[in-house]
C-alpha cells in the first residue's frame, strides 16, 4: 500500500483559499454589527428618574424600577419600596422573604 498523499490540485487550493477569506470577512463584519448594535441599544435616551427620592431611615437603594403609573427601590433591608411617581410619595412598602 502507498500512503503517499495525492497532490492537490492548484484550482482546489484557490477556492479554499477564497471561501476562508469570505468567512473571515464575513465574520468580522457580523462582528463589526453587533457591536454597532449595541452602542445604538445603549445609547438611546434613559427614562426620566425622580429628582428626589426620600427613603426610609437607615435604607441604602440598591435598584431602581418603573413603569407609567409608579416606581419601584429595592433597598439593601430587603425592603421594596413602591413610590407614586407624581407626588413622590411612599404608596407601598414590600418585605422580602428570602430562602435559604
Amino acid at each position: 500500500m502507498d500512503d503517499t498523499p495525492q497532490p492537490v490540485d492548484a484550482k482546489t487550493l484557490k477556492f479554499l483559499r477564497l471561501l476562508v477569506t469570505v468567512l473571515t470577512a464575513t465574520m468580522i463584519l457580523g462582528l463589526l454589527v453587533i457591536i454597532a448594535l449595541f452602542v445604538i441599544k445603549f445609547s438611546e435616551t434613559r427614562p426620566d428618574l425622580p429628582d428626589r427620592i426620600v427613603l426610609p431611615d437607615g435604607a441604602k437603594a440598591t435598584a431602581f424600577t418603573q413603569s407609567d403609573t409608579w416606581f419601584a427601590v429595592v433597598t439593601d433591608d430587603d425592603r421594596i419600596l413602591i413610590y407614586n411617581p407624581t407626588t413622590g410619595t411612599l404608596v407601598q412598602e414590600i418585605e422580602v422573604i428570602a430562602g435559604e
